[in-house]
């Protein structure tokens, strides 16, 4: 009986710290390039950014060519774009797990 007592707790306790580790929901962002379109002066060349909440941060986890090329009409270099995120804020960068660029809005 005390073995199962004690597998009861285990039992219980495993899953309340696994629900505590659950992923952030992803969020709809603008993303484009950081240099290029958010002015953002940190580091040099092009790289990867998003805007949330009116404030831009680098991102980590994936890179502007990772999405076509940043320099065609609707490129990050070009244009300010929307993705789905799922990600953290960490320091002032952006450490994303998840990334789904939304496809262009039609002018």
């Amino acid at each position: 009986m005390r073995k199962l007592f004690y597998l009861f707790v285990l039992i219980t306790s495993n899953s309340i710290v696994a629900q505590e580790k659950k992923e952030p929901k992803p969020q709809i962002v603008e993303v484009s390039c950081g240099q290029c379109k958010f002015g953002m002066t940190e580091k040099k060349g092009c790289d990867l950014a998003v805007r949330i909440d009116g404030k831009s941060y680098f991102v980590e986890g994936t890179k502007i060519d990772d999405h076509g090329d940043a320099h065609a009409h609707d490129g990050f270099c070009e244009a300010i774009r929307k993705a789905e995120v799922v990600g953290e804020i960490r320091g002032n960068r952006f450490v994303v797990s998840k990334f789904k660029l939304l496809p262009a809005e039609e002018k």
